[in-house]
């Protein structure tokens, strides 16, 4: 290892003389300003081991000097020393992802600027002289303040980064100096003014990113023949105008331009097809069709585009475009994976040879004009991910040709006029997390196909006129989150089985005819954050564990048929959370609500546990104790001598019955057991001793009741009680 040397000047004056001790001595000087090292990656940074060994050092072969530091995404925090402007022969600085502490006082010739970051003071000045320096990435660091001018004293500097800081101040006109600058890096910065025009004529940019600043001011029409070499033009989310000039086809080799979140202006520049290597075209939030009264400079604009045979991604959203729906977009190229004319004035309906898009992941047309009918090519699209058509006038009965597209992720169609039932070919789309049909003119039942997708995690088919019952399989959605079928003709009771939905939180049921108690199986539903089962005739008391519910932000259980008392915990206490009204059978609950006091009998069964088991007349000790005292008394003044055998003969002639036995005899209570239903219950068909002997079986849905079970089937208002059991089963 070279030494540190000293040489006599003319004048007889020592001379330093950089060598590699000096590298070495400038790394550990570097590694002793930072104390935070949370990956422990400087640990390595000692005598025993040789510093070109060091992590994320680079050296020279010849001469062993330190060519690259890359001491990015480490999580340090300190300062960086004075001495890095030792490293003479360093080329390439990366420290992005660091520093959300202090970075301190020296980057040399590079720039100077003073930042605060979480109140500490942090001055970047000196680093001394790096001839060599060709990269300098100080992105992701929360850096504040202005760029210093001196950044243009780097004259081989080709990719400086400074984007994700918060840098202020005007870009230095000092930079024009940099006459080899390849990729500059300043976006999400808060840069405000104009880019000053000499960037637009160093003529070896090949990347200008300045996306997210608060940049104005319109682009030069010479851009493209002052920046022959550009492959890269990020320009988004800032605040420039006019239109995007035409000479950017001059640079051949351009492959992205991104020009959204302006305020770009027509005329559109037609002449971007000649830019065979484009492969993405990101032009939304602008106003870029707001001359353009009849759409017809949007047809040839897309028809230009079907030369550009490497174009992958085209996003012309929320742009004021008007006119058909240009069908030149079946000819784009078939490479094409992302396509969004969303958000405009489009008329007219979907070109049927958008089938030829065989590579298309997202289609996006939402809020438009569009009408007809989905056409059957669109099935071709096997690659299709994402499918939004929300808010159109789109009608017909061509969903069925979306069961093909079995990659589908996200289908969405709201608010549109889609008149059929719902295909049960969409039970094909297994890789479906969400289903958005809400809105529509949608008929029949709900195929318990869709039901058997996994994966789906939001469903809205609200505000439609479908019918019958919610499937069963709803049960099986373990992953569902959302569902939405409020505001159709649903009927019957709520799914039990919704309860095995354990990680549903918003769930929309309003409007239908549902009936019934609010079943006990939703207590599993610990997740809830909404729930709406208002306007319909649902009926029994408010289920007490709703109260429990600790996510629980809005109940609306108006206009049904609820009775007894109104908890008063949890939801219950905010009464803005919640809504009761249109129920008039209910009572107390907190004072706010103003309700009557509850009848004492009301008071006495709240106090009781209830607990939903199926079993032979009761459900607890208590009401056993009170039934025996009941027939006690009535045998007393009917047989007040054989009081004592009278009772003997009540307990030995009864079955002995489980819980288990019943469930099984009924087949699980199953609909095709049961034989009428009543006010009070429904009676099932059972059978018992392998089918000798039928039984029906009452299964009460008052609370307090369980079953009552009969030896013949034979019913009446009043029947004889044939067999009770008291179990815990």
């Amino acid at each position: 290892m070279n030494s540190l040397g000293l040489i006599a000047t003319p004048l007889g004056t020592p001379s330093f003389i950089p060598t590699n001790e000096t590298d070495h001595q400038a790394l550990l000087a570097i590694k002793d300003l930072i104390p935070l090292d949370p990956l422990g990656a400087l640990s390595s940074r000692n005598h025993s081991i040789n510093f070109c060994n060091w992590q994320g050092v680079t050296c020279s072969r010849q001469h062993q000097r330190v060519t690259v530091l890359n001491l990015s995404s480490l999580g340090l925090a300190g300062f960086v020393s004075s001495h890095i402007g030792n490293l003479t022969f360093l080329r390439s600085i990366d420290l992005h992802n660091n520093f959300h502490g202090n970075v301190s006082p020296e980057i040399g010739k590079l720039f100077r600027f003073v930042c605060n970051i979480f109140g500490f003071l942090i001055t970047l000045s000196k680093l001394g002289s790096l001839p060599n320096l060709l990269k300098l990435n100080l992105a992701k660091n929360y850096l504040t303040g202005t760029i210093l001018l001196s950044l243009g004293n780097l004259s081989t500097l080709h990719k400086p980064s400074l984007s994700h800081n918060n840098l202020l101040g005007n870009i230095p006109s000092q930079l024009a100096q940099l006459s080899n600058l390849e990729h500059l890096s300043l976006s999400f910065n808060n840069l405000p003014s104009m880019v000053p025009t000499f960037l637009y004529n160093i003529s070896s940019i090949t990347f200008i990113t300045v996306s997210r600043n608060l940049l104005q001011g319109s682009l030069p029409p010479y851009l493209g023949l002052t920046l022959p070499k550009l492959h890269g033009f990020y320009v988004a989310s800032n605040q420039f105008y006019g239109p995007i000039p035409s000479s950017l086809t001059n640079a051949s080799g351009l492959f992205q331009i991104d020009t959204s979140t302006n305020s770009f202006t027509w005329p559109l520049p037609m002449n971007l097809g000649n830019l065979h290597e484009l492969q993405r075209l990101i032009c939304f939030s602008n106003d870029l069709g707001e001359g353009d009264s009849k759409g017809d400079e949007l047809t040839t604009f897309i028809t230009s585009l079907s030369n550009c045979s490497n174009l992958e991604v085209l996003d012309l959203a929320s742009n004021s475009f008007k006119g058909f729906l240009p069908h030149s977009i079946s000819d784009l190229s078939a490479n094409i994976t992302w396509f969004t004319i969303d958000d405009n004035y489009l008329t007219g309906s979907i070109p049927l040879g958008i089938g030829n898009l065989v590579n298309l992941l997202m289609f996006v047309l939402q809020n438009n004009m569009l009408i007809g009918s989905i056409p059957d090519s669109i099935g071709k699209l096997s690659n299709l991910g994402k499918l939004l058509l929300d808010m159109n006038n789109i009608s017909g009965e061509n969903l069925s040709s979306i069961g093909n597209l079995t990659q589908l992720s996200i289908l969405s169609s709201q608010d549109n006029m889609i008149g059929e039932s719902i295909p049960i070919s969409l039970g094909n789309c297994s890789n479906l997390l969400g289903i958005n049909l809400g809105y529509n003119h949608l008929t029949g039942t709900i195929p318990q196909q869709i039901f058997g997708i996994s994966s789906l995690i939001i469903i809205f088919l609200n505000q439609n006129y479908l019918i019958g019952l919610l499937p069963l399989e709803v049960g099986n959605l373990r992953n569902l989150g959302k569902l939405n079928v409020s505001e159709n003709k649903l009927s019957e009771e709520i799914l039990v089985t919704l309860g095995s939905c354990q990680v549903l939180e918003f769930l929309y049921m309003k409007g239908n005819h549902f009936e019934g108690t609010i079943p006990t199986s939703f207590k599993q539903l610990k997740g809830l954050q909404i729930l709406d089962v208002s306007h319909s005739n649902l009926s029994g008391q408010i289920p007490r564990f709703l109260a429990e519910f600790l996510f629980l932000q809005n109940l609306n259980l108006s206009f049904n048929m609820f009775d007894s008392e109104v908890p008063n915990g949890g939801v219950f206490k905010n009464i803005s959370a919640f809504s009761i009204a249109g129920n008039n059978k209910l009572c107390r609950g907190i004072k706010a609500l103003q309700l009557p006091a509850c009848p004492t009998k009301v008071l006495k069964e709240r106090k009781r546990t209830f607990t939903p088991r199926v079993i032979a007349l009761v459900a607890t000790p208590s009401v056993v104790l009170l039934l025996v005292c009941f027939l006690a008394i009535l045998y007393r003044t009917r047989r007040s001598r054989q009081q004592a055998s009278s009772t003997l003969a009540f307990q030995n002639q009864f079955l002995q019955l489980f819980y288990r036995e019943l469930f099984q005899a009924t087949n699980g209570f199953s609909a095709a057991n049961l034989i009428g239903k009543g006010g009070y219950g429904s009676v099932y068909k059972g059978f018992l001793n392998s089918g000798e002997q039928i039984f029906a079986v009452k299964r009460q849905c008052f609370q307090g009741i369980g079953l009552r079970v009969h030896g013949k089937l034979e019913f009446r208002e009043l029947v004889t009680l044939k067999s009770f059991r008291i179990a815990g089963t």
